[in-house]
């Protein structure tokens, strides 16, 4: 199974991710993509196999993974700060792969009926949907 990280701003979500399905000691291959090099560099320290940069690498890899998993944003042009274009979006939303998306409130958008969840609920959801997705692609 293939699984693709996308994380911007520092990649420390992305990084956290990372830990959490390599610590799983599932075969995978992660490919994790920064939408800027600072977010690249931390999923590269936290063990991705393959890492990449920027915009091209979120279009052709959303193409070839079975999962995605990235901050909801990443399917909303211009969040992080600008940093997601219209082409991300566009390709994380119609990839064929299914998609982990983590329910950030941040860069003007929110996501509501969340209550109160902490990053370890959502880290441990996280940990379920890899685990059932894993075992259906067997």
């Amino acid at each position: 199974m293939k699984v693709l990280i996308i994380d911007g701003q520092g990649g420390k979500l992305g990084a956290e991710v990372i830990n959490l399905i390599k610590n799983k000691n599932l075969e995978l291959e992660i490919i994790a993509v920064g939408t800027n090099a600072l977010a690249t560099q931390a999923m590269l320290k936290a063990g991705a196999d393959v890492v990449a940069t920027g915009e091209n690498p979120v279009v052709v890899n959303s193409k070839k993974v079975d999962v995605i998993v990235a901050p909801i944003g990443i399917v909303i042009a211009d969040a992080f700060h600008g940093e997601v274009t219209p082409k991300m979006a566009l390709a994380v939303g119609q990839a064929k792969a299914k998609r982990i998306l983590i329910p950030i409130n941040k860069c003007d958008n929110i996501i509501v009926g969340l209550g109160k969840q902490t990053m370890n609920d959502i880290f441990d959801d996280i940990s379920k949907n890899i685990d059932t997705l894993y075992k259906n692609m067997l």
